[in-house]
């Protein structure tokens, strides 16, 4: 009630205090966020994107980052869509593009057999109910920021919006979307390489 209009506007003090940075595209999101993120997280790192391909070429060295990190203690999860699944061929099929879905998936399966067995870095895919809940809604988790890529219509995920959030109390939109990653965890399929 004290502060004028023009301070109140410029201060964050509600629910969207979590909100770091929004962007109109994934795409736009500069790459040193990405690696920084991902550089930064010493607990967690949860890939709950129903691809993930595009961390293999947008933040350097990142197998050997994220071998170094499991080998440190950090918790690293990679949730992903089922290649062979019906939501997968219905997606490609909505999206008409020549780097399928499904190809998406493997490139990142890929790299993810090339890293090897490490200790600590777990990969699911989504169960067959919950895929389309999954392919809808990409979260990223570096320990207490997230990276959420809500899917528009036809659109390919670079070229749908991104939140970035930081995580600030109970119960916010970190919380909110965590837990629905969380959820899509527990009933995901631990994959076999």
């Amino acid at each position: 009630m004290l502060w004028p209009q023009a301070v109140k506007d410029r201060i964050k003090t509600g629910n969207d205090r979590e909100m770091v940075h929004s962007y109109p595209y994934r795409s736009a999101c500069p790459s040193t966020v990405w690696a920084g993120l991902v550089e930064g997280a010493t607990a967690e790192l949860f890939f709950a994107g129903f691809t993930n391909y595009f961390f293999w070429s947008q933040v350097p060295q990142f197998a050997e980052t994220i071998r170094r990190k499991a080998e440190a203690g950090c918790r690293v999860r990679f949730l992903l869509g089922d290649p062979e699944g019906e939501v997968t061929r219905q997606r490609e099929a909505i999206e008409d593009v020549a780097l399928t879905v499904s190809t998406r998936i493997r490139t990142t399966l890929e790299h993810l057999d090339r890293l090897g067995p490490v200790e600590g870095v777990e990969t699911r895919f989504s169960s067959p109910l919950d895929a389309i809940n999954h392919v809808s809604l990409s979260v990223f988790r570096f320990d207490h920021d997230a990276l959420v890529t809500p899917h528009l219509a036809r659109l390919v995920g670079h070229d749908s919006p991104l939140l970035h959030l930081r995580r600030q109390g109970d119960g916010g939109m970190f919380d909110r979307f965590a837990e629905h990653s969380e959820e899509l965890w527990e009933r995901a399929k631990p994959r076999q390489p």
